[in-house]
C-alpha cells in the first residue's frame, strides 16, 4: 500500500466539531462510512477528525478499489508497535462479499478504524454491519450546514444576512456546503442582499453549472435524461415516473441513484418515494424549459392525469396550471374549492384563482364558479353575481353540465336573493336536490332555504331545515354549520326561549373562534347574534367583545346578501340598546330599515326593527342625563340591582369594593333620573335594559 498525505485543508474551512466529536466518541466501532453527494464536505471532515484525534491516521493510495484490497492495507496500516490507527479510504467506492468485509472488520485491531468516505453507497453488507454494530454511518443529513456553520461560512466569504435571509438561504440550500458557497460568490457584491437571496435558486449560474459538471455530465445520457424529464414532479416514485415516461423499472433506477450518491432524497423507509434536491430540481426543470418546452407541457400534462386519477387533487391541480391545461386546471380546482372555502380555507383558493387570467376564468364555468364561492365568503354579492352568470352562461352551452355545477349556480343565485324569499327558498331547495350527496353546497342550500322560510315568519318549517344544515355543515361546510345555528338561535329568541338562543349561539361561536372561519367577514352574524345573546344574559364585557368583532367583521362585506346584512344589523342593533348604547342602535337601526325594502317579504325582520326602535324611543323618553349612554361598568352593576345582593356582595362578585359600586349606582341612578335602586330597576326594565 502506497500510503499519501492527507489533503490540505483550504484557510477559513467552517470547523466541524459536532461531527468529530461524534467520530471522536465512537472510536470503539471498526468502520466508519462518510457517504454523501459531492460538495457535502466529506475530505474536509476527515482532515478536522484527523487533527482533534490523538491517534495516527493513514490516507490510503487509489489502488484500493475493493474489500480484498483494503484488507491488505489494513494488514500492512495497523502496525501494532505504533498504536491505533485510523485507515482513510477517501473517495473509494469499496466494494466485496461479506466474508471479505468480515475479514476486513477483524483485521481492525481494538481502538483503531476503517474510514470510508464515497458519494455511493459501497456494495457492502451494510444491513448485517448495522445489525452488528460494527458501521457509524454520516450521511448527507448529517453533514448539512447547521444555522451557525453556514453564518459562518457567509461571514468568511463576506456576505452578512440578516438572521431570516440566512434561514431562507438555509433553507433553499437545505444545508448543502458547496451550494452555501456557491451562493456566498453569487451573493457578494449584490446591492440588496434580501431581494439576493429571495431570488437565489437552482437555476443560479454558478449553481446550475456546478451541478451540471457534477451530477449530470458524468451520468449516461439516458440517467441524465431520466433525471432532467422527472424534475416536473414534486415526489418521485416507480408509478408515476413510469407513466409519464412511458416506461419501466424507474422505481429500481431512483434506488439506484440515490446510493449513486445522486442528490435525491428519500421520502420513506421504505425506499418507495423520492424528490429532488431543492436546488437540483429547480436547474433540471430550468433545463427541461430551457431545451424542451413542449415536452415540459406535456409532462406535466401526463403528470397531472396520473394524479387525478388516483385521486390527488391538489398535485393534479397544479400539473394542470403548469401544462396550461385551463379546462383540467378548472376542473380539479372546482372539485375542492367548496371544502376548501366552506372550511375557512379562501386564501388558498384565492392563491390558485390568481395564477389565471381574467379571460381564462370567464373560459370555463367551473372556473367562474370557483371565483363566485370565494366572493360569496367575502361578502361581495355583486361579483359572486356576476361569475355565477358568467357559469350560467357556459353551463348553458355544455352537452352534458356537471350536476354540482349547476346546484352551484342556482344555490349563487338563491343566496344573492334578487327575486325576493320566496324565490330564495324555491332556488335553494331545487339546488340541495342537485347537488350530490356528500358536497359542501347541500348545508349551504338548507341555510339558504331555512333564512328564506324564518324571514318569511314560517319558524316550524324553518327549523328542520337549519337543523339538517347544521348537522351536515359539521363535517362538510363548518361555514354553513354555523351560519345554521345563528339562525336557529334567532328562531329561539323569536320564540323567548333565551336558554336554547345560549346553547345554539354559543355552539357557532365555539366553532369559529380559534379557526379560519373567525376571519370570514360571512361570521359576522355569529358574532352578531352572540352579543345579543349575551347582552340579554348581562354578561355586559364578553357582549361588547362580541359586538366589535361584529362591525369590524360586517365592515369587510362589501355588498352582502341583504337579508344577510339586514339579520346581522338588526342583531347588533337590538345587541346595542341592551348596552345601554343608544347612538348605535340608532345607526344600526337606519342601516337596517333601509335594507328591509329589499327584503320586502320579511314580516319577522320588519317586527324586529319595529320593537327595537319603540325600545330605543322609550330609551330616549326616560331622561337619560347628557349626550353619553350608560359606561360598561355602569351596565354591570345594573344589570344586578335587580337581584337580592347588597352592594357589598354585588361588589365581592364583580372583584370591586362597595364604594365603587355605590359610585357606579349612584351615577345609575342619575342618568335614569331615579332616586333609589328600586326605581332604577323598573325604569330600566321598562326600556329593555333589564328584565322587568
Amino acid at each position: 500500500m502506497a500510503a499519501v498525505a492527507p489533503p490540505r485543508l483550504r484557510r477559513g474551512t467552517i470547523r466541524r466539531d459536532r461531527l468529530v466529536r461524534l467520530l471522536i466518541q465512537s472510536g470503539h466501532v471498526p468502520l466508519v462510512l462518510v457517504r454523501a453527494p459531492a460538495g457535502y464536505g466529506k475530505t474536509t471532515l476527515l482532515c478536522q477528525w484527523s487533527q482533534r484525534d490523538g491517534r495516527r491516521f493513514v490516507w490510503a493510495g487509489p489502488e484500493i478499489a475493493s474489500a480484498d484490497s483494503a484488507l491488505e492495507a489494513a494488514t500492512r496500516a495497523f502496525d501494532a508497535s505504533q498504536g491505533p490507527s485510523v485507515l482513510v479510504l477517501d473517495g473509494f467506492e469499496v466494494g466485496g462479499g461479506l466474508d471479505a468485509v468480515r475479514a476486513l472488520i477483524r483485521a481492525v485491531p481494538a481502538g483503531s478504524q476503517v474510514a470510508l468516505a464515497a458519494r455511493s453507497e459501497p456494495a457492502m453488507p451494510l444491513g448485517s454491519l448495522r445489525a452488528q454494530g460494527h458501521v457509524i454511518e454520516v450521511g448527507p443529513a448529517d453533514l448539512a450546514m447547521t444555522r451557525a456553520e453556514a453564518g459562518a461560512m457567509l461571514s468568511m466569504a463576506g456576505v452578512d444576512l440578516a438572521p431570516p435571509d440566512l434561514a431562507t438561504l438555509l433553507r433553499r440550500t437545505e444545508g448543502w456546503p458547496a451550494a452555501l458557497y456557491l451562493a456566498a460568490l453569487s451573493l457578494r457584491g449584490s446591492e440588496d442582499p434580501h431581494r439576493a437571496v429571495a431570488g437565489f435558486a437552482g437555476d443560479d449560474r454558478l449553481v446550475a453549472d456546478y451541478l451540471r459538471d457534477e451530477v449530470l455530465t458524468p451520468l449516461p445520457d439516458s440517467t441524465a435524461s431520466f433525471l432532467l424529464r422527472t424534475s416536473v414532479l414534486e415526489r418521485l416514485s416507480g408509478p408515476i415516473c413510469d407513466a409519464i415516461l412511458d416506461s419501466a423499472g424507474s422505481g429500481a433506477l431512483l434506488r439506484d441513484l440515490e446510493r449513486a450518491g445522486i442528490p435525491l432524497v428519500p421520502l420513506d423507509p421504505v425506499d418507495s418515494e423520492y424528490r429532488h434536491h431543492a436546488l437540483l430540481g429547480e436547474m433540471l426543470r430550468a433545463e427541461l424549459r430551457r431545451h424542451e418546452p413542449a415536452r415540459s407541457a406535456e409532462l406535466h400534462r401526463r403528470a397531472g392525469a396520473w394524479h387525478e386519477h388516483e385521486g390527488d387533487v391538489v398535485p393534479a391541480l397544479e400539473h394542470a396550471i403548469e401544462a396550461g391545461d385551463v379546462r383540467g386546471a378548472g376542473r380539479c380546482l372546482w372539485a375542492i374549492a367548496g371544502a376548501r372555502v366552506a372550511n375557512g380555507h379562501v386564501g388558498e383558493v384565492s392563491a390558485w384563482l390568481d395564477r389565471f387570467r381574467e379571460e381564462e376564468l370567464a373560459s370555463e364555468a367551473t372556473l367562474a364558479l370557483t371565483a363566485a364561492t370565494v366572493h360569496l365568503a367575502d361578502g361581495d354579492r355583486d361579483h359572486a353575481e356576476h361569475w355565477g352568470r358568467t357559469a350560467e352562461g357556459l353551463l348553458a352551452g355544455e352537452a352534458e353540465p356537471e350536476p354540482s355545477a349547476q346546484a352551484a349556480v342556482i344555490a349563487i343565485r338563491a343566496l344573492v336573493a334578487r327575486d325576493g324569499l320566496t324565490a330564495m327558498t324555491q332556488d335553494a331547495a331545487r339546488a340541495y336536490e342537485l347537488a350530490p350527496e356528500n358536497s359542501a353546497w347541500r348545508p349551504l342550500c338548507l341555510l339558504l332555504r331555512g333564512v328564506g322560510l324564518h324571514l318569511l315568519g314560517d319558524r316550524d318549517a324553518a327549523r328542520p331545515s337549519l337543523e339538517e344544515g347544521a348537522r351536515r355543515g359539521g363535517i362538510l361546510a363548518p361555514i354553513a354549520q354555523v351560519l345554521c345555528l345563528a339562525q336557529l338561535a334567532l328562531v329561539a329568541i323569536d320564540e323567548d326561549d333565551w336558554q336554547q338562543a345560549a346553547l345554539l349561539s354559543s355552539r357557532a361561536r365555539s366553532r369559529v373562534e380559534g379557526s379560519a372561519l373567525a376571519a370570514y367577514p360571512m361570521s359576522a352574524l355569529v358574532y352578531a347574534v352572540s352579543a345579543l345573546v349575551r347582552a340579554h344574559r348581562e354578561r355586559v364585557d364578553v357582549a361588547q367583545m362580541d359586538r366589535r368583532r361584529a362591525e369590524t367583521l360586517l365592515a369587510g362585506v362589501v355588498d352582502g346578501p341583504p337579508w344577510y346584512e339586514l339579520e346581522s344589523r338588526a342583531a347588533l342593533a337590538r345587541a346595542s340598546l341592551r348596552l345601554g348604547d343608544v347612538t348605535g342602535t340608532r345607526t344600526l337601526l337606519a342601516q337596517t330599515a333601509r335594507l328591509l325594502p329589499t327584503v320586502a317579504d320579511a314580516a319577522p325582520a320588519a317586527a324586529w326593527i319595529d320593537d327595537c326602535r319603540a325600545d330605543a324611543s322609550a330609551f330616549a323618553a326616560a331622561s337619560l342625563v347628557g349626550p353619553s349612554a350608560l359606561t360598561t361598568a355602569e351596565m354591570r352593576v345594573l344589570h344586578m340591582l335587580p337581584t337580592h345582593l347588597s352592594f357589598r356582595e354585588i361588589g365581592a362578585r364583580l372583584q370591586v369594593s362597595s364604594n365603587t359600586i355605590k359610585t357606579h349606582a349612584h351615577a345609575i341612578y342619575r342618568k335614569l333620573d331615579v332616586r333609589t335602586r328600586s326605581e332604577a330597576v323598573v325604569r330600566a326594565g321598562r326600556i329593555g335594559l333589564v328584565d322587568a
